[in-house]
């Protein structure tokens, strides 16, 4: 009897040691910061903006040409320059004379029995009298009969710069439409506001190239030897952060783009994002504002849809407890809850 009783009094003297239940609630709440540590370093990453030293100069207004003097003036007839290439035919002579020669960097071309012809800077016609002149002059012919064709000439030509790039050649005129479609395609991010540059002129002229093919033929001038066409770039706005595709969607003319539309085209947004604190990132100058809107808002229609501007940039932030979600997956949000479970289980 006396035995069982000190066994008794022993076990209950020595009481079986337990973790009080709220100490493992306070290990279980640590282990939060833990999984969100080991997160990927994107998930904490920032946007800074554009540098404060940009300054646009995309989409400024311009006044497009009207004068019909500049825009449509008379034909031009091809002037011989250096480094033309020239195929010389004389028809009426007994004697076969047809030499091709090139003009020299001086403007002079050497021919038989006349020797140094200066031709540069003569149009064809008047190259083509002066060499008459000249064989009459020497006594080799009585009425020859001479023409000129240019084989070659490197000089006649347009340079198309910009958001295109070629090099075309001009005898005479051709079209703007035509130049433009020997150079390639227009890019997407090409404007419809064509600057020609000619020599002779003070001021470019600015062509409006429209959207509207009925209109189309008014935009069509004249192109000549020398012009350089610079074609402009188009405003753009940037993506980046938690939409299923970041990069620039081109703006268009007359055509305002808004944020939802500029979410649309870049593919719709991720779960992941921070609706909350959508960032329009404005750069004016030399001067940068940072605009926080309620995406989820505007999206339901509670807030007006805002327009961009060209070199906007459009950033979402990624929500990290988001991001941890769905990069761990749901075996990790069920281990967790195993966890609290067990823990606040009596």
């Amino acid at each position: 009897m006396m035995h069982l009783t000190t066994d008794r009094a022993s076990s209950i003297a020595a009481p079986v040691s337990r973790r009080p239940r709220h100490d493992r609630a306070f290990a279980a709440l640590w282990l939060l910061p833990i999984l969100l540590l080991l997160l990927p370093l994107s998930a904490a990453a920032q946007f800074n903006g554009p540098p404060a030293s940009i300054d646009s100069q995309v989409n400024r207004p311009v006044t497009p040409t009207t004068d019909p003097a500049v825009l449509y003036p008379g034909p031009r007839d091809v002037k011989l320059d250096r480094g033309d290439l020239l195929a010389i035919h004389l028809y009426g002579g007994v004697n076969d004379y047809s030499p091709s020669v090139r003009v020299a960097l001086d403007g002079t071309i050497r021919l038989p029995l006349i020797g140094l012809v200066q031709v540069g800077g003569l149009t064809i016609h008047e190259a083509e009298s002066l060499i008459t002149t000249k064989l009459i002059a020497a006594g080799m012919y009585v009425d020859p009969q001479v023409t000129i064709q240019l084989s070659e000439s490197p000089n006649n030509i347009a340079t198309v710069t910009g958001e295109m790039h070629g090099v075309i050649p001009i005898l005479g005129s051709q079209r703007l439409l035509d130049v433009l479609s020997a150079a390639g395609q227009m890019p997407p991010t090409a404007s419809h506001i064509i600057t020609i540059n000619r020599v002779g002129l003070d001021q470019p002229i600015v062509i409006d190239l429209g959207n509207d093919p009925a209109h189309s033929d008014h935009a069509d001038v004249p192109i000549f030897a020398h012009d350089t066409i610079v074609v402009a770039r188009v405003g753009v706005v940037y993506v980046l952060g938690a939409f299923k595709t970041s990069g620039a969607i081109p703006l268009q003319k007359n055509s305002p783009l808004t944020l939802l539309q500029a979410v649309s085209l870049s593919g719709g947004n991720l779960h992941e994002g921070k609706f909350k604190d959508l960032r329009i990132i404005r750069t004016t100058g030399n001067s940068r504002s940072v605009v926080r809107v309620d995406f989820k808002k505007i999206l339901d229609g509670h807030l007006p849809d805002p327009v961009l501007l060209p070199d906007d940039v459009i950033f979402l932030p990624t929500d990290a407890w988001k991001v941890a979600t769905t990069a761990a997956g749901i075996g990790t949000i069920l281990g967790i809850a195993s966890i609290l479970l067990y823990t606040f289980h009596p």
